[in-house]
């Protein structure tokens, strides 16, 4: 009838791990479906006015994507952005490489490919 510190801190311990399970779960467990490297031309982008290009090019890159990837879900990573605007809004780059990797979930993650 007395107390077992022991005891307690094993169902302590077991309790955090199902907890800990549960958790990981239903975050970001998505596995990946395919992972596909691009070249996306972006020559559209010299139709526009020089003041709008920039905006443009980010848009051309989630058009190709979404075509290509067929989903509308596309998040673009912080890399491709300073890619784009690297000299400014008014010159894009007339192509960037992009490595485009789509989740069960249906959402695309887009990140700079090495060259």
């Amino acid at each position: 009838m007395g107390y077992d510190a022991n005891q307690t801190e094993c169902s302590l311990s077991s309790q955090a791990t199902q907890l800990e399970t549960k958790y990981l779960e239903g975050v970001n467990m998505v596995e990946k479906l395919t992972e596909q490297i691009y070249v996306v031309p972006l020559r559209v982008v010299d139709r526009v006015p020089r003041w709008k290009r920039g905006n443009r090019a980010i848009k051309e890159i989630r058009k190709y994507l979404s075509r290509h990837m067929k989903s509308e879900d596309i998040k673009l990573d912080r890399s491709i952005n300073e890619k784009v605007w690297a000299r400014g809004n008014e010159k894009p780059p007339s192509r960037i490489r992009i490595r485009a990797m789509k989740f069960e979930d249906g959402q695309v993650q887009a990140e700079l490919a090495e060259s």
